[in-house]
């Protein structure tokens, strides 16, 4: 019983050129998949680290005005529309959820009496 190395016949030089060529060519192609995953890992890693979502629980502290009261709020991703009712009127605030800066401030004139 002869052993399958002893069957096999060395291979012409030409074909062995070319052999060494495709493993190249894998070798290569492995290691531009590899390195493409490893970007895209690390694209997702450093998205997740540096999103700017508000975490559930969050306290933010707001500036508002003595006497001043929250009537009404809307929410819309990482804002929040404020209408205040103060002293000297109405007006709506803009603001930033992820720090509670002020974003944008309108003051409501009031209506006359028609």
């Amino acid at each position: 019983m002869t052993s399958r190395d002893e069957d096999e016949k060395p291979l012409d030089p030409v074909q062995e050129r070319l052999r060494r060529k495709m493993v190249r060519l894998l070798a290569t192609s492995i290691g531009i998949m590899f390195i493409g995953v490893m970007a895209v890992l690390a694209a997702v890693v450093y998205k997740l680290s540096t999103s700017t979502d508000v975490k559930p629980g969050a306290m933010i502290a707001l500036d508002l005005p003595a006497g001043a009261s929250i009537e009404d709020m809307a929410l819309d991703g990482d804002r929040a529309l404020l209408r205040l009712r103060t002293s000297a009127g109405e007006e709506l605030r803009l603001i930033s959820l992820a720090d509670g800066s002020l974003i944008e401030r309108i003051t409501l004139a009031p209506q006359t009496p028609r």
